[in-house]
């Protein structure tokens, strides 16, 4: 997923639209994109877009008003995998890393990725043990962060489970 759509914009069926992408105005790029409407894939072009004040506003192709475009506020926008670009070695989309196991020097596991938060200073690992319900926030930085290990589905960290 790289953003929502979140609203409207102008009468012409212009839709506003919350980006996860980095910069935000990068979502423009990205085409086309996907949403998912009642368990249907649905594919939309963006006709034109912009970076207006706070915010980036899309004109999508075959939306002409406010009425066609309010059904999609609220959906989600994804694109193929294969429209991001390649990551450097070490390097990973947060999507990579959600679901993979977390374990720590001692090999206690701490429970699975379940999101990440960046913090403006770097990202936050949120763990999730379903067992004990605990959550721990592991900062993704070394010391903290040892390995990621995708085949294994693993991630091994410095991090005392108590915390």
């Amino acid at each position: 997923m790289v953003g929502t759509i979140n609203g409207l914009f102008g009468v012409q069926g212009w839709v506003k639209i919350f980006s996860y992408t980095h910069p935000r105005k990068n979502i423009l790029s990205y085409q086309p994109w996907h949403i998912d409407t009642d368990g249907h894939w649905q594919t939309l072009e963006i006709v034109t877009g912009r970076v207006q004040s706070k915010t980036i506003v899309a004109q999508i192709e075959n939306i002409n008003d406010r009425d066609q475009a309010r059904k999609l506020i609220g959906t989600d926008i994804y694109i193929e995998k294969s429209q991001l670009p390649k990551l450097k070695k070490d390097e990973y989309y947060w999507e990579e890393l959600i679901g993979l196991e977390v374990i720590n020097k001692e090999l206690v596991v701490l429970g699975k990725v379940s999101n990440l938060v960046s913090t403006g200073a770097n990202s936050v690992l949120i763990v999730q043990d379903k067992k004990s319900k605990k959550e721990h926030w592991v900062p993704y930085i070394k010391p903290s962060l040892i390995k990621v290990d995708l085949d294994k589905r693993q991630i091994l960290v410095d991090w005392d489970e108590n915390f």
